[in-house]
């Protein structure tokens, strides 16, 4: 059989072109990894990503060459796409009276959004409000914002500022952690905060970055991981669900909202949703109904709040916002309060206790909402 490298080096591109597909080849040894990539170099061809801890490159793949036999050598474990990402936001709010109204129909102190107060975190505030604990939000970055305090991050797109070009990502981070100004609190407001840019302005990307973030996320010991995103499709990855078995392994609790399908792929959820290892959210609105526009499907663990849910924006602003994207970090942050109270729980343990704890909805099926809605006043 050919040397890999030079399997590699025939069939690879320097620079992406209409030709060329990006894949993901992961070595059996990491002298494979370091030999391939030296190799690579000499030829003048870069990978697009190099990650040494899971000993995966990710290179443009010559879509009008065999690579098939690449796939068989005996040094590669697993040829695979890099798929796409996208996050799960159903919907931006225009600021208006039906916005306040529910705000004011809610048995909810002013300070506090009726989000807040449906999950019963204020309720577990006298015993903790999650300090210590590290929760990273991998999407896309975090923004500065006066009411968001950042312990740090990493952007695993191209390297650079993890500060956030879109704004998901920041209002998925004021859910879990916003400091109280304005009105608005997140769940568990004293964690540690961490970045981790792996999604584009658009609210895009590439599974790649998602392994990245996620290896950065064990190689830093985050506590907590929050994926508000699903992948594109029916699409599916193995090295994405490696490395987050590798990171429930490690003991990090990993929480992913469960699409926007609604009822149209009835059975199934998005993954990393999906996953096992993973805790899955689904959608439920301020009547405590889930939401249309939230998947249905085997594996969803509990439900959170999802629709006009106000959190932080983009240069020091709030927006509200409605999607699965927005209920996963209810949970992040509920997880976060239970940690800090309750030091070196199983990310096991973690899902049963919340699960215990959640208040039945009326449905048809737990395929809606699984144990039912987040409630966090136990801790």
């Amino acid at each position: 059989m050919p040397k890999l490298e030079k399997l590699l080096f025939t069939s690879s591109k320097r620079v992406p072109s209409r030709h060329t597909v990006r894949k993901l080849i992961t070595f059996k040894t990491g002298h494979s990894y370091k030999k391939c990539l030296r190799k690579l170099r000499v030829k003048g061809i870069k990978p697009y990503k190099r990650m040494p801890a899971l000993r995966t490159i990710g290179c443009h793949f010559d879509k009008r060459r065999p690579w098939k036999s690449i796939t068989r050598h005996p040094e590669v474990k697993r040829v695979e796409s890099d798929v796409r990402i996208r996050v799960h936001l159903f919907r931006k709010h225009k600021a208006s009276g039906r916005s306040k109204k529910v705000h004011a129909m809610s048995a909810c102190p002013p300070e506090l959004t009726w989000n807040i107060c449906r999950v019963k975190a204020n309720a577990a505030w006298p015993r903790t409000t999650g300090g210590k604990i590290k929760v990273a939000i991998i999407d896309t970055g975090i923004a500065a914002h006066p009411n968001l305090q950042i312990a740090g991050g990493v952007n695993t797109i191209r390297g650079g500022s993890y500060a956030d070009d879109n704004g998901h990502g920041t209002h998925v981070a004021g859910i879990t952690a916003a400091r109280g100004l304005d009105g608005v609190k997140g769940v568990a407001p004293d964690v540690e905060l961490y970045a981790v840019k792996a999604l584009d302005s658009r609210g895009g990307g590439y599974v790649s970055s998602i392994i990245a973030g996620v290896d950065w996320c064990i190689r830093n010991k985050m506590n907590v991981i929050n994926m508000s995103f699903g992948l594109v499709g029916s699409s599916v990855s193995r090295a994405l669900r490696d490395v987050i078995t590798k990171a429930y392994n490690q003991g990090i609790v990993i929480v992913a909202s469960a699409g926007n399908s609604g009822t149209e792929e009835s059975g199934m959820i998005d993954a990393p949703a999906s996953f096992p290892e993973v805790m899955a959210v689904a959608a439920t609105d301020i009547s405590d109904k889930v939401t249309g526009f939230s998947s249905r499907g085997s594996g969803i663990d509990l439900a959170a709040p999802g629709e006009q849910i106000r959190s932080t924006w983009l240069n020091g602003g709030y927006m509200t916002l409605s999607g699965t994207s927005m209920s996963s970090p209810h949970a992040a942050g509920g997880i976060a309060l239970l940690l800090s109270s309750q030091a070196g729980l199983s990310p096991a343990q973690v899902k049963e206790q919340l699960k215990s704890w959640a208040l039945p909805l009326a449905s048809d099926s737990s395929n809606e909402h699984g144990a039912g809605l987040l409630q966090l006043d136990r801790i």
